[in-house]
């Protein structure tokens, strides 16, 4: 009992989920440029159907529109609570970060479209405007003891609005083939998985938690088959939740996720062929990707943060320096999960332009990745010996 909660702590820190998601990158991306592609790539494109159902879906479509609406329902929990009763309650506490994520969302944005702009590869643009929470805080955890709990703080919010953004860029932008009806009685089941929520507790516990878990896969069907991305469902389904039971169902959930869900995806994701080709012939949508992620977030955010710090209203938290402003900024910069599914919806119609999308990703937020655990030592120890100095 000891070593499973030991492991289950684990996962909910902030370190070891990160370093398992990179790993699990890392090592489908290295098995699809084995031998084992073939076998690996025949398997995720075996279809599963369900009977009865219009659902056919193949193994890899299985894991990004299925197992990771768990994914984005955890978010959802998560953005229900910070809305609600955390960081962004209140539009004094949203403001400057607030501020911050639009440019870290324009700036990008603008970059991708200034390298590659061009019709075959436009349809990119919102790929590197995610930041991914669990990377950007599992690289401030380890190299940033020192800073003060203003700047995570300031990371989470600014993330968390990334993610309400990412959230709509894949509902309204990727939506196709719309059918208003069947997303109509998803959204009735959304409804009717938020009534029962309400009513979870005491001897009824068991049997509408069953129910609940059956609704919950049905409106999940309906917006899958509605033209809406799955996903969509998993967060409907998270910010219909009731507080009480949301909360408990985050800390049950989480590190299931951690370990099973977003490793799964990440493997899929990244199980792409590097192509063999010269760097001048890659798309310019890898190169556009790879400057956008690491360079257009950490300016957008320090840029726009800098002025939200000057603007902030009375009784808003202190300015936070411009150099930690920086440092969020490149942690921000770590796009991967959402930026890798954002990759695969932009590019579904082209799986060459997809594939190099997917690189950009890995290679953009690889960058980002280590500017960022860079900057945040270097802030970290001065804080450190600022602390020293002061004893």
């Amino acid at each position: 009992m000891e070593t499973m909660s030991s492991r289950l702590r684990l996962l909910r820190s902030q370190q070891f989920p990160a370093i398992l998601l990179l790993a699990a990158a890392g090592f489908g991306l290295l098995l699809a440029n084995t031998p084992a592609h073939d076998g690996i790539a025949s398997l995720l494109d075996g279809h599963l159907a369900v009977p009865g159902t219009g659902l056919d879906l193949s193994v890899e479509h299985w894991i990004s529109d299925g197992l990771l609406a768990v994914f984005f329902f955890v978010v959802a929990l998560e953005l229900q609570y910070e809305l609600t009763r955390g960081d962004l309650n209140s539009v004094r506490k949203a403001v400057q970060p607030a501020i911050a994520a639009a440019g870290g969302i324009v700036v990008p944005i603008a970059l991708y479209l200034l390298v590659a702009g061009q019709s075959e590869t436009s349809s990119g643009w919102p790929i590197p405007t995610a930041t991914d929470i669990a990377f950007a805080l599992g690289v401030l955890a380890v190299f940033g003891r020192g800073l003060p709990s203003s700047v995570r703080v300031f990371l989470l919010a600014l993330a968390i609005l990334d993610d309400i953004v990412g959230i709509v860029f894949i509902a309204v932008v990727f939506a196709k083939d719309l059918d208003l009806g069947l997303l109509a009685l998803g959204v009735v089941a959304v409804i009717v998985f938020g009534v029962l929520s309400r009513l979870l507790r005491g001897p009824a516990r068991l049997p509408v938690g069953i129910l609940m878990v059956v609704v919950g896969v049905v409106a999940w069907g309906l917006v899958a088959s509605s033209g809406v991305h799955a996903t969509i469902a998993g967060v409907m389904l998270g910010l219909a939740m009731a507080p009480r039971p949301a909360d408990a169902t985050r800390h049950v959930l989480e590190p299931w996720v951690n370990a099973i869900v977003l490793p799964l995806f990440a493997f899929v994701a990244a199980f792409v062929v590097i192509p063999q080709v010269s760097p001048a012939e890659l798309s310019p949508a890898f190169w556009a990707i790879v400057v956008a992620l690491p360079v257009g977030k950490a300016v957008g955010i320090a840029g726009f943060g800098w002025v939200a710090m000057r603007i902030r209203p009375r009784g808003a938290a202190p300015a936070i320096p411009f150099p930690d402003l920086l440092a969020a900024g490149a942690l921000g910069g770590i796009g991967f999960t959402v930026s890798l599914l954002l990759a695969n919806l932009a590019f579904a119609g082209d799986l060459g332009l997809r594939d190099q999308a997917i690189l950009g990703v890995l290679v953009g937020s690889l960058v980002a990745l280590v500017l960022a655990a860079v900057l945040v030592s270097a802030r970290a120890r001065g804080y450190r010996r600022a602390v020293r100095g002061a004893a």
